[in-house]
């Protein structure tokens, strides 16, 4: 069987075109191949002859009339045309080639007796551009949704696969037969979607010997409740007596959050709270407001906070040291949300001189006991050898 497409074929049914071991009655020298062909291209049988002693090629039908006798075409189906003729060789192509070409084709020999080899014609027929569907358009996390995938109208029957981003999944298929020899199949796939899945490419994949590359997809919708961040925006380090505090509550979902509320954890938000949106306003700090403030943000989906702990400090005199450990993700002001301690230089300044001081007070004093003990011996001479250690 030969591979070369005739000159009015474009190629592609020729790399359909498998050739298998020859046919023919073991012994005998007439040999052809099965060919499989894709609807609508061109099909090439060669019925090949080892040998030949001047007997006569002749290739049937599947209804065993004559198409080619030698090089005479008897058969009025111009789809057959002359490929090669020779001694050894009788090629006839068939072009547009349709289901109803599909059967058993005979290469004959005249020979005593006659000899016969078969070969095979398979007509593949693509499946038509998938259809994909889901149960629904939009899904919120945690639920189940449901995607089907239909390849209709071929033969063979295809085959189907499935791939969400880069993972492939495994799918439930079907497979119907119409009345004509034709495949429908249908693959569905079930899944339960997380908010990671939001955006994210679901593919079927067609997998079918007449076509390449066939899919069809869809992006998954999902909807989650909010995520949220509470950030300390003022001050930098920690919260003191006196100053002020201000606090942005961040909120992303989808759908976006419709409302964000602030709260104080068993008890009321201190009376001169400022609260505008997403932002908490507390002026001139004192220690009555310690406690756990609570930024909730709501959806369609759902509610979710985050926590602030707020602990004020004395007003800038000592070097304050946290007392107790935040384990978990709740923001706490007496951490000063992770920044490193600030130090109190007025103090430090304080502290030095003090010391400065107390230095030169003993300086002056020492001085001056010195100068006293040497007047007196200067004054008694060597008497104060003997007296000054009885003092």
């Amino acid at each position: 069987m030969s591979t070369e497409p005739g000159p009015q074929s474009n190629g592609l049914g020729s790399r359909f075109q498998r050739a298998l071991p020859s046919v023919g009655v073991e012994g005998q020298n007439l040999g052809t191949d099965n060919v499989s062909v894709i609807e609508g291209e061109m099909a090439t049988i060669s019925c090949r002859v080892k040998n030949n002693d001047d007997s006569v090629i002749q290739l049937l039908n599947p209804n065993r009339q004559t198409i080619y006798f030698r090089d005479v075409r008897p058969l009025k189906d111009s789809r057959f045309q002359l490929v090669n003729f020779s001694d050894n060789e009788l090629r006839v192509s068939l072009s547009n080639v349709s289901l109803s070409d599909e059967g058993r084709y005979v290469c004959q020999l005249y020979t005593d007796p006659p000899q016969e080899a078969y070969a095979d014609i398979t007509v593949l027929v693509p499946p038509g551009s998938p259809i994909m569907d889901s149960r629904e358009d939009v899904v919120s996390e945690g639920n189940e949704t449901e995607l089907t995938c239909t390849a209709m109208g071929s033969k063979p029957a295809a085959s189907i696969r499935w791939m969400k981003g880069e993972q492939e999944l495994t799918g439930e298929m079907t497979v119907d037969e119409t009345y004509d020899r034709m495949f429908t199949v249908t693959s569905r796939l079930r899944l339960i979607v997380s908010k990671e899945d939001d955006g994210k490419p679901v593919s079927c994949i067609i997998d079918h010997p007449a076509v390449k590359d066939l899919r069809a997809q869809r992006y998954l919708e999902v909807l989650y409740q909010p995520e949220v961040k509470i950030v300390q925006a003022f001050p930098e380090g920690l919260t003191r007596e006196g100053e002020n505090l201000e606090l942005t509550c961040i909120a992303k979902g989808k759908p976006q959050p419709y409302q964000i509320s602030w709260l104080r954890v068993d008890d009321d938000v201190p009376s001169h709270t400022v609260i505008t949106g997403s932002d908490l306003f507390i002026e001139n700090l004192n220690k009555s407001y310690n406690g756990t403030y609570r930024c909730v943000a709501s959806n369609t989906v759902g509610d979710a906070y985050d926590d602030y702990i707020l602990f004020v400090y004395d007003a800038p005199t000592t070097i304050p040291t946290p007392t107790t450990l935040n384990l978990d993700n709740t923001q706490d002001s007496r951490a000063g949300e992770g920044a490193p301690q600030k130090i109190d230089h007025a103090v430090i300044g304080g502290v030095v001189a003090v010391v400065m001081f107390a230095i030169l007070c003993a300086l002056i004093v020492l001085g001056r006991y010195f100068a006293r003990h040497k007047g007196i011996r200067a004054h008694l001479g060597p008497l104060a050898v003997t007296m000054l250690p009885l003092a």
